[in-house]
């Protein structure tokens, strides 16, 4: 999983330097999505065993570390500027969050049609980066 996650994004990184994508619409795409395949291939499999606890464990402490550890220590060693689309990008993480919590927390869990509606947000909001 691990092999072929960095070789997706490594691929897909230097085809889309290569096409001058902007640095933030690969972050936000390519990489995100690569560095979160290892992760979706285990929720995948831990959802299908019926380990509900460990798919939604596995997202949710990912994501922590990542917000928490992976931008503390980058700030660490060079500060982070926060431009305009940053400050765009977290309100609709901060968005997103508050819906996916809102859905969870109305129906006691996630349906299919509630995933569906969480897969269409993504793909709106992947539509709108692309175009920004």
């Amino acid at each position: 999983m691990v092999k072929g996650a960095d070789f997706f994004v490594e691929g897909s990184s230097g085809v889309a330097k290569r096409l001058k994508v902007p640095s933030v619409i690969i972050g936000l795409t390519i990489v995100a999505m690569g560095t979160s395949l290892p992760e979706l291939v285990t929720s995948v499999v831990a959802a299908r065993k019926n380990e509900v606890d460990m798919a939604l464990g596995n997202a949710i402490g990912s994501n922590i570390f990542n917000i928490l550890m992976v931008i503390g220590i980058t700030g660490a060693i060079s500060p982070i500027e926060f431009i305009t689309e940053n400050i765009i990008d977290i309100s609709v993480l901060f968005v997103f969050s508050i819906i996916v919590w809102c859905l969870g927390w109305k129906n006691k869990g996630l349906k299919r049609k509630e995933g569906i509606c969480m897969i269409a947000l993504y793909a709106i909001y992947m539509f709108y980066i692309c175009i920004r």
